[in-house]
């Protein structure tokens, strides 16, 4: 799955589905196995940092832009499809996907601003309360200029600027 945790999908013929359900829950039921709606996985997501298609990630965000160069060997023998389009972005891509921990329990949520001294600086793409950390966290796209560690920012939350650090590792790492 899509968690940052290990985990496993499985694929059956759909009238199979129920009762693969059935022995999974059975099964786990002692190892504290339970289901978990889309809001769960979304968290978990977000404290390991991993980017979502439509919040971090889309056709307009290069690899360089949401932290995924690791991805992308651009000396690669022979090349690869994209290679030279992300090469071409190099000099406009003028921002960079940071964390952000607020201060207290709100929660940034996807297309706030974020501030620096009241001006505009970059958007939240996503947002929750972390379980792990017990604190508000969220991912944004930023001014380059803004992007390091331990930078004071503010979210623009319903027109108040609510105080935020940005943050640049995981949230959270399983040991």
């Amino acid at each position: 799955g899509y968690t940052g945790e290990d985990g496993f999908e499985v694929f059956v013929p759909a009238h199979k589905g129920p009762a693969v359900w059935d022995a999974l829950m059975e099964t786990g039921e002692d190892l504290g196995v339970a289901p978990i709606g889309l809001a769960a996985r979304d968290t978990l997501r977000l404290e390991a940092r991993l980017p979502l298609y439509g919040h971090e990630l889309d056709a307009d965000t290069t690899p360089r832009t949401s932290g995924l160069m690791w991805t992308c060997k651009l000396d690669k023998d022979g090349g690869f499809i994209g290679r030279d389009a992300i090469v071409s972005r190099e000099p406009s891509d003028t921002r960079r996907l940071v964390g952000l921990v607020l201060d207290g329990r709100r929660v940034a949520r996807q297309g706030m601003d974020v501030l620096v001294e009241g001006a505009a600086v970059g958007t939240v793409t996503s947002g929750a309360i972390s379980p792990t950390r017990e604190e508000s966290i969220a991912l944004a796209f930023v001014d380059i200029a803004h992007a390091e560690d331990g930078k004071a920012v503010a979210i623009d939350i319903r027109g108040k600027p609510w105080p935020a650090t940005v943050h640049t590792g995981p949230f959270y790492q399983r040991a």
